[in-house]
């Protein structure tokens, strides 16, 4: 019986990251005898059993056979006569099949090292083809590294796309692998990968279908409608917001994509349709709540927001009721922050960066306004109207009103 670390924490400690988590493969080694170790059996597909004080993952080498279409596709075999190398055979990518034994010493049969130093993306086997949630994985390597394609992975991921295998993704897993992509620091390079291998087009079609869509080049000098989503999420990501703001600026421009060509440039009650869309998108990817509300949100309102200087005391007290900012105000922060992301998100590459660095004049202009319309005491505009309550709404709208109007004239 012989243990190694495998995998992740092998790739980020030879690249000098943080290593989170560790995970161990053990060869020579039965259930059985896991169990007689004092190792706790969790895996459902395959043995994997937690160390009985680390709890950290210990799985026994295995191969896996394709048996079915999709991520679960899979017949797997494990036994003490499979050795190290085959189990890393059936990883993705040779930067993730390198292994380190107890005594510290690399074992690396497929050169990841070496495609550490060169930082490329490079496919171990065939085997690659079998599961098409690695073309999501790779294409969010390449956001969090920054590494690219060797053309011969880039080909195979082609291929798998072009394959009805990519339409038996889990939704959840899509969920998860996007997530992770946006939470990364350059969330745009992997969009880009997928829509070089035809990906975006089969999982994201709607993020696929805004690019080549023009916008006003008053208002965007960068023009094309994916050009500027995918500048939109690469300042959330610099921003460090948090994922429902991130995919809330992927999200708020879905309803471009259906404008009539003949009324380009313009998109004239687009928000309404990105809403649509964003809700089309939310269910077939199961999105959490979190981010599917904040999505809608954004998409719905983010017009408004970058008008908020020109609007009316009336327009905005319906904007913070109507996003329920008075209950939520962190959640309405965060609406804020996606939509300050997309003014910021525009421009082309070189241009100047001043207009970028100014303050979002909408963002303090409704904080200020919220924080007047919540100053209000409307227990003690409720109390005098106790006889008749159904006036009590009424009341509290119009000192709601009064108090923006008592900010702009201050």
């Amino acid at each position: 019986m012989k243990t190694y670390l495998v995998g992740g924490s092998v790739r980020d400690e030879l690249l000098g990251l943080p290593v989170k988590d560790r995970d161990f493969v053990v060869v020579g080694s039965t259930p059985e005898e896991m169990v007689r170790l004092g190792f706790r059996p969790v895996g459902k597909d395959f043995p994997v059993f937690l160390h009985p004080e680390t709890h950290e993952e210990y799985a026994l080498a295995r191969t896996e056979r394709k048996s079915g279409r999709g991520y679960k596709g899979f017949q797997v075999y494990a036994a003490p006569e499979v050795t190290l190398e085959e189990d890393l055979r059936r990883r993705d990518l040779t930067i993730n099949a390198i292994a380190k034994d107890e005594q510290g010493n690399l074992v690396d049969p497929f050169n990841g090292i070496a495609d550490l130093r060169a930082g490329v993306l490079r496919h171990v086997s065939e085997a690659f083809m079998e599961d098409p949630l690695r073309v999501l994985r790779v294409a969010r390597f390449a956001a969090r590294f920054g590494f690219v394609l060797a053309p011969d992975t880039l080909e195979m991921m082609s291929l798998l796309s072009k394959s009805d295998e990519i339409d038996h993704l889990v939704p959840e897993r899509v969920w998860q692998e996007l997530a992770r992509g946006l939470m990364e620091k350059t969330p745009s390079r992997m969009f880009a990968v997928l829509r070089s291998c035809g990906a975006l087009a089969k999982i994201f079609p709607e993020v696929d279908q805004l690019f080549g869509v023009p916008q006003p080049s008053q208002q965007h000098p960068e023009i094309d409608t994916g050009v500027h989503v995918m500048m939109v999420i690469d300042y959330a990501a610099a921003q460090g917001y948090e994922l429902p703001v991130r995919f809330a600026a992927l999200t708020h421009d879905l309803g471009k994509a259906t404008t009539p060509p003949e009324q380009w440039p313009r998109h004239i009650g687009h928000e309404q349709r990105s809403v649509a869309r964003v809700e089309q998108l939310c269910e077939r990817i199961r999105a959490p709540s979190d981010c599917r509300d904040l999505a809608v949100l954004a998409a719905r309102f983010h017009g408004d927001i970058h008008r908020a200087l020109e609007l009316t005391e009336k327009t905005i007290l319906k904007l913070l009721e109507s996003s329920d900012a008075l209950r939520r105000p962190q959640r309405f922060e965060q609406l804020l922050q996606a939509c300050e992301s997309d003014a910021r998100g525009r421009g082309l590459p070189g241009a100047d960066q001043v207009s970028r660095e100014r303050a979002y004049a909408p963002r303090e202009h409704l904080l200020r306004a919220l924080a007047a319309v919540k100053a209000i005491d409307e227990g003690a505009i409720a109390r005098p109207l106790a006889a008749t309550p159904v006036r009590i709404p009424e009341a509290i709208h119009a000192a709601r009103l009064a108090a923006l109007r008592k900010l702009r004239e201050s």
